[in-house]
């Protein structure tokens, strides 16, 4: 398979990971459990100062979810944008995508760590799939190594 085709079915995991997520996070006031609602409700009830804000646990834990959405989507975009332009700026697709490779292999140990094997395992097949684009790239001689370093 091609580099472009890899990175392209990469962006489309992220954009799985992004619909999971959402849905994932907006459900997770809802709950029948009484000791996740109590946790729930300690969260979002109590409300104190921080930095100049006034904001729940709640309110923090919304926050990064949504920075995570956001973070998700730029890494799929990045993807896309990348696998487009393989042609044009060889070495610097090959650049970017050596960061965000890295990226995804340090977001799916996050994830597997901190939150459970499915979102981990998306991202973790994101960043193979890049990792396969780069391997490919740099053996199909499509990149002169030296302009890299």
């Amino acid at each position: 398979m091609k580099p472009k085709i890899l990175l392209r079915i990469a962006s489309l995991a992220m954009i799985f990971h992004l619909i999971g997520h959402t849905f994932g996070h907006l459900g997770w006031k809802k709950a029948t459990d009484p000791v996740k609602l109590e946790v729930i409700n300690q969260m979002t009830g109590h409300k104190f100062p921080f930095m100049g804000t006034i904001r729940s646990m709640g309110d923090y834990f919304d926050g990064f979810s949504y920075a995570t959405s956001i973070g998700i989507i730029l890494m799929a975009v990045i993807l896309w944008v990348v696998a487009g332009s393989l042609k044009e700026t060889t070495v610097l697709s090959f650049k970017i995508m050596i960061t965000v490779t890295i990226c995804l292999f340090v977001w799916s140990i996050d994830e597997f760590i901190f939150f459970f094997p499915f979102a981990a395992c998306t991202t973790l097949f994101a960043a193979i799939l890049a990792l396969i684009a780069i391997v490919q790239m740099k053996s199909q001689k499509s990149i002169c190594i030296s302009a890299i370093y």
